[in-house]
C-alpha cells in the first residue's frame, strides 16, 4: 500500500510519462502501484491522484477544457492546483465545500520527461540534473524501456561491473578478461553512493566499434536512479548515463536513460540509442528472470565477492532507507 512506502521512496523524483505522450487530454500512470492522472495547461503540466472525491471516479477520464481538468462523471472543474472551482449542480450561491479538492502532487517537465514526487520532494528538480547541464555535453533520452521485473534488481543489474564480459560479450566485454580489480564505494554526506574507478576492457565501448580499456565509476542518487560515468583517459571522451526507473508495481517496471557525452557532438543519436536499446534486450533476460523476483535485502540469502562492492552497498542503503517496495 501507498501509505506503508517509506519517506525516501515518496519525496523521490521519478519519471513517469515521455513529454509527447502527454498532450491535450489527461494521460493515466501507475507509480508505486498508486493510479495518478497528467494533464496539461498553460502554466505547465500537473499530476493528481486519478480519483475524483465526489464518486470516485478516475479523473483521467475527463477532459481538460480552459486550464481545467473536467470530470466526465458530474462535470466537476478542478483548477491545476487540484482545487474545485465548479460543480455544475451546487447552486450558484452556495458555496464549493472546502473538502471538494483532488489531491495534488509535485510535476516538472524536464529533458523530454514528465516527472512527478508522490512526497514532499527534496529540491525543485531531481539531484542528478547538475551533472546535465555541463556546456559540453550533448543530451539524448533513450527509452522507456518496459520490463517485467522489479525496479532494485533492475538497478543492480545496471551497477553489476562483473556481467558486462558474458551477457554483453563482444561489446562491453570480453569473457577471455573476466576478472574485476578491487574497487571501494564511497558514501557523502546525502546518502549517495560512488564507487572508485574500475578499468574495464571493451570490444565495443558505445556501439562505434572501438575498442579500449573503459575507466568506469557507479552512482547511485536514490532507491530508483543511478549512473555510469565512462571515459577515455587517452581522448578525454566521457559519457555520464543515467537510469532512472519508475516502479509500476513490484515486479513490473517502466526504466528510462539519458545519456550525456562530451564527443561528437554533432552525430546523430540513433546509433547510440540502437546500441543501448540492444544491451537493454540483453539484459532482459537476466532481470526478467531473476528468482527470487523481488531484491532480497538479506545479504545472507545469496553469496557475495569482492567485485559485487556495490551491489552490497546499495542493498544496505536501501534498507537503511526502509524501502519493502520491490525488496524481500
Amino acid at each position: 500500500m501507498i501509505d506503508d512506502l517509506s519517506p525516501e521512496l515518496l519525496d523521490e523524483w521519478y519519471p513517469a510519462l515521455l513529454s509527447t505522450e502527454l498532450l491535450d487530454k489527461p494521460v493515466p500512470a501507475t507509480l508505486l502501484g498508486k493510479q495518478i492522472v497528467f494533464f496539461r495547461t498553460s502554466a505547465g503540466v500537473h499530476a493528481f491522484k486519478d480519483l475524483c472525491i465526489h464518486r470516485g471516479v478516475p479523473l483521467s477520464l475527463g477532459r481538460v477544457e480552459n486550464d481545467e481538468l473536467i470530470c466526465a462523471y458530474h462535470g466537476w472543474r478542478y483548477d491545476g492546483c487540484g482545487n474545485c472551482v465548479r460543480i455544475p449542480s451546487l447552486p450558484a450561491e452556495r458555496a464549493i465545500p472546502d473538502k471538494a479538492k483532488a489531491n495534488a502532487y509535485a510535476c516538472i517537465e524536464r529533458y523530454g520527461l514528465v516527472w512527478v514526487s508522490l512526497g514532499t520532494p527534496k529540491g525543485s528538480e531531481p539531484f542528478f540534473f547538475r551533472n546535465l547541464r555541463q556546456q559540453d555535453n550533448k543530451v539524448v533520452l533513450m527509452g522507456p524501456y518496459e520490463l517485467a521485473a522489479a525496479g532494485p534488481r533492475i538497478v543492480e543489474n545496471f551497477l553489476d561491473v562483473s556481467h558486462l564480459m558474458f551477457v554483453h560479450e563482444g561489446l562491453l566485454g570480453d569473457s577471455r578478461f573476466p576478472e574485476i580489480p578491487d574497487y571501494r564505494v564511497n558514501e557523502d554526506d546525502q546518502g549517495h553512493l560512488r564507487t572508485d574507478e574500475i578499468v574495464v576492457f571493451q570490444p565495443d565501448a558505445d556501439g562505434r566499434g572501438t575498442s579500449m580499456d573503459s575507466h568506469y565509476i557507479y552512482e547511485v542518487y536514490g532507491p530508483f536512479t543511478a549512473a555510469l560515468i565512462k571515459s577515455n583517459p587517452d581522448n578525454g571522451e566521457r559519457f555520464h548515463l543515467f537510469l532512472m526507473v519508475q516502479p509500476i508495481t513490484e515486479q513490473g517496471s517502466r526504466a528510462y536513460m539519458l545519456k550525456a557525452r562530451n564527443y561528437d557532438i554533432e552525430a546523430p543519436d540513433d546509433a547510440f540509442i540502437a546500441f543501448q536499446n540492444t544491451l537493454i534486450e540483453q539484459d532482459r533476460v537476466m532481470v526478467e528472470n531473476q528468482k527470487p523476483e523481488l531484491l532480497p535485502l538479506d545479504l545472507q540469502a545469496e553469496l557475495h565477492l569482492k567485485c559485487d562492492r556495490m551491489s552490497i552497498a546499495y542493498r544496505q542503503r536501501l534498507k537503511f532507507w526502509g524501502v519493502t517496495f520491490g525488496t524481500a
